[in-house]
Order: C-alpha cells, then sequence, then structure tokens
C-alpha cells in the first residue's frame, strides 16, 4: 500500500499545523490532501488563517488520525512548493459540491501543493509503523 492509497481509503481525520513567521502556531482540521502522482501532495485551502501562514513559512506538518482502536496514523512534514489559482485544476480536486454562490460565499479557493520532507507515524519515530512504507 502506498501513501495516496492508505489517505484515499482509510477513515479518519486529519490536523494541519502551521506557524507565522514570527514562531505562532495554527492548527485547522483539514480533510486528507490530494496525493498526486509524483508523490506532492495538495490541498485546497480558502484564504484563512493556515492559507496565510503558509504565506509566511512554507514549512507546514499534516497529522492523520486513522479511526479505530488505539493511536494509529501518520505525520507529513511539509514544505509548500507551488501555489495556484486555476479554476480547472481547483474543480477536478474539488470533493465537496457547492454552488457557484455557496462557493463565492466562501471567499476565492488556493491549491497549494507541497513535498513530503519526512513522514513519521502518528505516535513514535519508527518507521516500521508507517502504515505505507
Amino acid at each position: 500500500m502506498d501513501m495516496k492509497e492508505y489517505l484515499e481509503s482509510t477513515a479518519g481525520r486529519g490536523v494541519l499545523a502551521t506557524a507565522a513567521s514570527d514562531g505562532r502556531v495554527d492548527a485547522a482540521l483539514y480533510s486528507v490532501p490530494h496525493v498526486l502522482e509524483d508523490g506532492v501532495v495538495a490541498f485546497l485551502m480558502r484564504d484563512r488563517l493556515s492559507h496565510r501562514n503558509i504565506q509566511e513559512n512554507p514549512h507546514a506538518t499534516f497529522l492523520f488520525m486513522a479511526e479505530g482502536p488505539g493511536s494509529h496514523g501518520v505525520r507529513l512534514f511539509l514544505k509548500k512548493i507551488k501555489e495556484e489559482t486555476d479554476p480547472a485544476a481547483i474543480k477536478s480536486l474539488m470533493r465537496r459540491h457547492l454552488t457557484p454562490e455557496e462557493d463565492q460565499a466562501r471567499g476565492q479557493t488556493f491549491l497549494v501543493s507541497f513535498a513530503v520532507e519526512k513522514i513519521l507515524p502518528l505516535i513514535g519515530d519508527d518507521p516500521a509503523k508507517i502504515p505505507f512504507c
């Protein structure tokens, strides 16, 4: 099983942690990222605190907690590599189907792509506990 298959097939909850340039940290609930062909992960983001932090500091961590007994999941350590606002690219990755009015009311959407710099299990640092490596 690879990272894409794991994230798409495992029920759970995700948290994206970011920090501003002054070190102030934020954590927000996020859907699992889209895993692209080259291993890059991408999030659709609105212009909110997490997105603003990424503009100042390109590093983030995505923590995925799998449902079920025990504490299972992964931590992805990320670095922003690009951002785009191409409507066709964004629409192709949208999981929610909003009316144009609902989408506009929520503000601009950004497709933010990250390189995965490191992967750790949810707890500890034993690579054998990463469910897809």
